[in-house]
């Protein structure tokens, strides 16, 4: 009898059927998240978007169920990041993360219709990249003072990160077993921890060098760390530690705005494109996964071809102190 009561009680609880329908949004949040670490690779920056994504979208849904989550209930929300002044652009990525979450939860058998399937993302304007021209870029690069307590680190930084175009969670990652000074190489693990190899230069290969064997045993102070760039304390450098440097530094080499990590890489691979490297070797050195993201930095070449066509085509070439006559627009005569 107990048993029987017993089994009631739980049943009245803990509804098999309905589970799925019952369960919380973190768990599934959680779940979700746990998929994308484990089994497609996507690094902790990545999953740290999502997370944030997701928990503005559960503060929103509130107690809503996400079975009943529809395609208006989503424009709604996604309405309300705009008025609250989100940009397209992070508007869009909030659009990614709904389209992962809801096709995870179809494949999961939680829901069965998914709402994101005619969700629409804003358009979004392709920018070009931003880069260094080579007196600024040598500005930069020089503007770490020797004397200062960690001028050799932040220049050995710099140096290599524009000798090799890593992103900046690449850069503060590597560990001294990464790098292969003899053959000039750098292991790299980058998104998805997928691995490549970089070559890399003379002058940053020196520059390490020297940090390591002046500057970093003091960092450490007799402790030990796995990691090439260390700070005072010892331990790995962060992320926003780099960007406050590297800003510091852009400071006093009279760069005040739009300077990031990032912007060493682009200069990095519009130097190369510029200097005649090919797209596909970019791509490599870059990490990139598509061409198509690789393809943003030929805006770079078309000075180059303007040069070309000038140079070498017949009728382009003019004569010494000849003034280029002015465009005139002709009507289209009618057939």
């Amino acid at each position: 009898m107990n048993l029987v009561l017993c089994f009631k009680q739980f049943r009245e609880y803990c509804i098999i059927g309905s589970m799925a329908g019952a369960m919380p949004f973190e768990l599934k949040m959680r779940s979700y998240l746990h998929f994308c670490r484990t089994e497609k690779g996507l690094s902790q920056n990545t999953l740290e978007s999502y997370r944030r994504d997701l928990a503005q979208l559960g503060a929103f849904l509130n107690d809503t169920s996400l079975p009943s989550v529809s395609l208006d209930t989503l424009r709604e929300y996604l309405d309300g990041l705009r008025v609250a002044g989100l940009s397209n652009r992070s508007i869009a990525r909030q659009v990614a993360t709904l389209r992962g979450f809801f096709g995870f939860l179809l494949e999961e058998g939680e829901i069965v219709v998914n709402p994101t399937d005619l969700l629409n993302a804003p358009q979004i304007g392709t920018s070009l990249p931003k880069y260094l021209d080579p007196v600024a870029l040598e500005n930069i690069l020089n503007s770490p003072s020797e004397d200062s307590s960690t001028g050799l680190r932040d220049r050995a930084m710099m140096d290599l990160l524009y000798a090799t175009g890593l992103r900046v969670s690449e850069l503060i990652r590597i560990r001294i077993a990464d790098l292969d000074e003899l053959q000039g190489t750098l292991r790299v693990t980058g998104k998805g921890n997928k691995q490549r190899l970089v070559p890399v230069g003379r002058q940053a290969l020196a520059s390490i060098d020297r940090y390591r064997a002046e500057l970093r045993p003091g960092l450490l102070k007799g402790r030990v760390s796995p990691y090439l760039f260390v700070t005072a304390r010892g331990t790995a450098m962060t992320r926003q530690c780099f960007w406050n440097l590297l800003r510091g530094h852009g400071r006093n080499a009279g760069i005040f705005r739009n300077l990031s990590p990032h912007v060493l890489r682009h200069t990095f691979a519009t130097h190369l494109l510029e200097g005649g490297a090919d797209l596909r070797s970019v791509q490599t050195m870059l990490g990139h996964a598509d061409i198509g993201t690789t393809q943003i930095y030929t805006h770079v070449m078309r000075s180059r071809l303007r040069q070309t066509l000038e140079r070498h085509h017949p009728r382009a070439r003019r004569k010494e102190g000849e003034a280029s006559r002015p465009a005139v627009l002709r009507k289209t005569e009618s057939l």
